[in-house]
């Protein structure tokens, strides 16, 4: 199989390609689109993998254009031309904010009415509409993907935030939250889009990504703590307290820790990743627990 993968420089697409890279019958490409205004794609591709995306930026400083520009215009465009090409499936990873952003009680599931409320989540919803609006031919199939937070080797979100707090012997300061939320090893997310590569049995559709355990963030922190032999102080501070540090780092960019970054870290953001498994008919690789442990590992690399 031949597939073409877009974004193949970023976090996913390094990951992807490494992960293809030792499966059978297998033959990728990339393409870098930040100056394309228009493309064609090759008779011998089989598969399109689009990554490419404005990502969500936590600091503020993007402009809500960038998102519609790249993550709405461009799939358009890559849909586009799969349509008009000879290949036969079209994965595009979009994101769970596409559905909503804040999801403080319950499960979050495909049939939830989407309702996002940044830029970003309302330019991948854009791109989503799009796609399923259009009619498929009976030997083409389309995935939309819907991964939660990704983590893996070469990420530096909040996961390594966390890291840092436990590799500096810093006091944890958020034990007063009880959360949980749901994560996604980029193995995890390898693998399912090499099944739906080559998965003929699996519907067009929508589908949510995430492992399959939702997990605490402070066991997070106790987990990389063990895994790095450090003692870890955990702290209660009132909320109050910790909601006034974060106000600081709206103010100032530089800052570690701002409203947005706290409620990613402490509020509660479950999905549920049933059709898929259901579709899919196979375990995921590994739990959350052991993608983590490998999130920590490349962090102390």
């Amino acid at each position: 199989m031949d597939v073409l993968i877009t974004g193949a420089s970023g976090f996913v697409g390094v990951n992807l390609i490494n992960y293809l890279n030792s499966a059978e019958g297998v033959k990728h490409s990339s393409i870098s689109l930040r100056k394309v205004s228009d493309f064609t794609i090759r008779p011998e591709v089989n598969a399109i993998v689009h990554l490419a995306g404005k990502a969500h930026d936590l600091k503020g400083v993007s402009s809500e254009d960038e998102y519609y520009t790249v993550n709405t215009d461009l799939t358009k465009m890559v849909f586009d031309a799969f349509l008009e090409s000879k290949a036969e499936v079209f994965i595009f990873v979009s994101s769970i904010k596409a559905v909503i952003d804040k999801l403080e009680d319950g499960v979050l599931t495909e049939g939830m009415k989407e309702n996002p409320q940044t830029p970003y989540g309302k330019s991948k919803l854009l791109a989503e509409q799009y796609i399923v609006s259009k009619e498929l031919p009976s030997d083409k199939r389309v995935y939309v993907l819907r991964p939660c937070m990704v983590h893996g080797p070469r990420n530096r979100g909040n996961l390594s935030l966390l890291y840092a707090f436990v590799n500096k012997g810093l006091p944890y300061p958020l034990g007063a939250y009880d959360n949980k939320r749901s994560l996604l090893g980029v193995e995890n997310l390898a693998f399912v889009m090499k099944e739906l590569l080559f998965r003929r049995d699996v519907e067009s559709g929508i589908y949510h990504v995430s492992d399959d355990e939702a997990i605490s963030t402070l066991a997070i922190v106790e987990l990389f703590a063990k895994q790095m032999t450090k003692n870890i102080t955990v702290l209660k501070l009132p909320k109050g307290i910790i909601r006034f540090i974060a106000g600081i780092g709206d103010k100032w960019k530089f800052f570690p820790l701002n409203s947005e970054r706290l409620d990613k870290l402490t509020s509660n953001y479950v999905v549920s990743n049933e059709k898929l498994m259901r579709a899919l008919g196979k375990e995921l690789p590994f739990s959350v627990k052991e993608s983590l442990l490998k999130t920590v590992k490349s962090f102390k690399e």
